[in-house]
């Protein structure tokens, strides 16, 4: 497994694991809480600063977590590549590949998870994937990643 920038080679193909629209009210509730909490204890001009400071950066951050990509694009070396966030491994390195769901994801996350293994996890997507990397330079044993549409990774993976 080896860190780079994202993929420039087809990027339209990578899932983009999105936020769900429906955590941003309570988020953004929270951080107007917040700077409503710190807005009482300073009266005056310095009131409105929390609002200007901790509301956009709640978006900031909400619009962080959702710039996580996943999928299969081409390589600066011209190979076919998985990427994950900003980690990326060769087609060619990945064994067995399972989905994962539910009760599955639980165990694969928690008690059957390997501590050196490579982990991608929005807890607001059901399904993963489990790549098994077969590369013998990469400590990384497997890797477990959040998708919304495993079969699909896993055909590109395929090459179908």
């Amino acid at each position: 497994m080896t860190r780079a920038p994202a993929p420039s080679a087809s990027p339209a193909g990578l899932e983009r694991l999105r936020l769900p629209w429906w955590a941003w009210p309570p988020s953004l509730l929270v951080a107007g809480l917040l700077a409503a909490e710190v807005h009482m204890g300073f009266p005056g001009v310095r009131s409105w600063l929390p609002y200007v400071l901790l509301l956009p950066l709640a978006v900031l951050i909400l619009s962080r977590i959702g710039r996580t990509r996943v999928g299969v694009a081409e390589g600066a070396d011209g190979e076919r590549e998985v990427w994950a966030g900003p980690a990326h491994l060769p087609v060619r390195f990945v064994g067995r590949a399972d989905v994962v769901r539910g009760e599955s994801k639980q165990r694969a996350l928690g008690p059957q998870l390997d501590p050196a293994a490579f982990v991608l996890h929005r807890p607001w997507i059901a399904s993963a994937v489990r790549l098994e990397v077969v590369d013998p330079d990469d400590p990384t044993p497997y890797w477990v990643v959040s998708t919304r549409r495993p079969e699909r990774l896993l055909a590109e993976i395929r090459g179908e």
